[in-house]
């Protein structure tokens, strides 16, 4: 037989069955109601559902069938008008479970006057759950006790399953041996695992460097933006998906006997669960992605070491700590976001608190490896919420909103770090603003007398060199006998000159040829012309320069240069005559590098 694809809705007279038959005939439909039992029939399809309210069969119910939709929609009178069926989106608690469906031992303990009142005692002790620890005596346990008690899973429930699965443990699991790894030993393993997996460089990167965690902390899951629900009071309008109904139809209804403690631990490991959640939505801002079964099975200590709990500060300490050990943000805030999210997520009540496990449930399923977790945690926490009652859940609630977390909690020591990192960027603020910080009167007229020295120097050595770099220009050709001769300059190294020379060194003074600079200068004084023929000489002596047969064109060139600066020497010679000065300074600084070449080429001597 196959169980349809149903849903179930209400209005304050009937209850509304969609059921989802394609492929069947009309004559072939069969129902059955009677109370609280509803059976439905088309073959191939079967349906019993445990409904949580009674209806009733009185020629007032209706029934409509989509031949095209395939699409079965049934509306049947409640007993009790106006009455509200609670938890008709639990659609896996609706179906009967097989067997018995009674979650009472089979032994009970009837010495009491009426067990009825024991059992409404026990179902009031139920109802006013205490959330505070409570203290037991210590008592010692063998070895042989111990390694029997080495459970794990829903409600401690399950052991030996890790035995089989050796190759899968390394990547589910921190724990290296959970059969035999007491729940002391897991503990203080996760602890010390915490504190060496604890980076100060990432926590204080993320504390300085918080724009990316701002925008985080403004994005809002999609369970703050759901509506007050108008059925149940105090709760949100969660609705399911498709694919989340169907998973619901393929779960298992069970019944799952709990004694006090286990029940109380299982409270506490839906929170640790719930937190890790929460925080995955906020880090990928709702879009899950390929780190997602990673980042919600490491900041859990329940589906990550096996733990188990004894009080809500434990659980908040343990997700405070390993938020700033593993995930890429690693902020404060990102805890107390997440711990704001679950308080929330809680009090829009069990539908809502469902809808998370079945998101969690999908993403482990599409993970190769953490399938295994759903086995020992999700798929029981999916089957059981549905059957929890709703005080419960915003019970819970109102205790999570009252707790309270500080970073000396977590024992990693935040406080120093932060006070320490906050000292050194001041005084990298301290250092930055004295070497800002403008200079002293006295000091600035050293400063500046220095400066003007060096200023000075560079002067200098800027115009050595600008006579250096002037040394490559262009040179002249001169004509010897009848014959004339071309030549060309060559950008080769000068010839070091004489320390005591009396040419100034600041302008160049144009020369013309030894024997024509006499005539060049006919109104000086004798001890100058004197003066001009010795160095000509000196100079033509150690100088010379090679004969360039092949640019004549550029060396006529120069030559009608040198013939203009000859005449322009006449002149200024003449006005320096008569003005009583000896030698007038060419201005255009244009001196000639000049070597010695081949010995077979005729030589010349020219002089700039």
């Amino acid at each position: 037989m196959i169980t349809p694809a149903f849903d179930l809705s209400q209005d304050p007279e009937y209850l509304i069955l969609s059921i989802r038959v394609p492929y069947t005939r009309t004559s072939e439909f069969d129902l059955y109601i009677e109370g609280t039992d509803f059976k439905f029939y088309a073959k191939p399809y079967f349906l019993r559902l445990t409904l949580p309210g009674r209806i009733v069969e009185d020629g007032r119910e209706k029934a409509i069938f989509d031949i095209d939709k395939g699409l079965f929609t049934l509306r049947v009178p409640k007993e009790t008008a106006g009455e509200h069926f609670e938890g008709l989106q639990m659609l896996t608690s609706l179906l009967a479970p097989k067997g018995s469906r009674s979650a009472k031992p089979l032994v009970e303990d009837i010495s009491t006057d009426c067990s009825e009142s024991v059992g409404d005692d026990e179902e009031e002790d139920e109802e006013e759950f205490d959330w505070q620890v409570e203290q037991e005596v210590y008592k010692e346990s063998s070895e042989e006790e111990l390694r029997a008690l080495q459970k794990y899973g829903f409600g401690n429930q399950r052991s030996g399953v890790f035995a089989r699965l050796q190759e899968e443990l390394s990547e589910v699991i921190d724990v290296r041996n959970p059969e035999g790894t007491t729940v002391a030993e897991r503990r203080q393993a996760r602890l010390e695992a915490e504190v060496s997996a604890f980076s100060p460089d990432h926590y204080l990167a993320d504390l300085f460097e918080d724009d990316e965690i701002k925008r985080l902390l403004k994005f809002r899951p999609w369970w703050a933006k759901l509506s007050p629900s108008t059925d149940q009071e105090g709760e949100a309008a969660v609705s399911f998906t498709d694919d989340e109904k169907e998973q619901l139809r393929k779960f298992t209804n069970r019944s799952y006997l709990l004694d006090k403690t286990s029940r109380y631990q299982v409270w506490l490991s839906l929170v640790d669960i719930l937190l890790a959640y929460s925080y995955e939505v906020r880090s990928t801002e709702g879009e899950h992605n390929v780190e997602s079964p990673w980042t919600i099975r490491k900041l859990s200590g329940t589906l990550c070491w096996l733990e188990t709990y004894s009080s809500l500060q434990e659980v908040l300490v343990s997700f405070g700590r390993r938020v700033l050990c593993y995930p890429l943000y690693r902020h404060f805030a990102m805890v107390s976001a997440a711990i704001s999210d679950t308080a929330v997520i809680l009090q829009s009540g069990k539908a809502c608190v469902l809808k998370c496990l079945l998101d969690i449930h999908r993403v482990f399923r599409q993970n190769d490896p953490a399938y295994i977790l759903n086995d020992l945690y999700i798929t029981d926490y999916c089957i059981w919420i549905q059957r929890v009652k709703s005080k419960k859940v915003t019970a819970l609630a109102a205790t999570l909103q009252k707790a309270s977390l500080l970073k000396k909690d977590l024992e990693l020591e935040l406080e120093e770090l932060e006070e320490a990192a906050t000292m050194v960027a001041e005084e990298q603020e301290e250092q930055e603003a004295s070497k800002s910080a403008p200079i002293p009167s006295g000091d600035s007229s050293s400063a500046s007398s220095d400066s003007s020295s060096s200023s000075s120097s560079s002067s200098d050595s800027s115009d050595e060199s600008e006579e250096s770099d002037a040394e490559g220009q262009d040179c002249t050709e001169t004509k010897k006998g009848g014959g004339g001769e071309t030549f060309k300059d060559n950008p080769l190294q000068p010839q070091p000159t004489s320390a005591t020379s009396p040419i100034p060194q600041e302008p160049t003074v144009t020369f013309l040829s030894a024997g024509r600079k006499v005539e060049a200068l006919p109104s000086a004084s004798e001890g100058s012309r004197q003066l001009i023929q010795e160095l000509g000489e000196r100079v033509a002596e150690e100088l010379t320069i090679s004969q360039d047969l092949d640019s004549s064109y550029k060396a006529e060139r120069n030559c009608s240069q040198l013939s203009s600066a000859a005449a322009k020497t006449e002149e200024t010679s003449g006005r320096s005559s008569s003005g009583g000065t000896l030698l007038e300074l060419s201005p255009r600084r244009n001196p000639l590098l000049i070597v010695q070449t081949q010995e077979d080429i005729d030589e010349s001597v020219f002089i700039c």
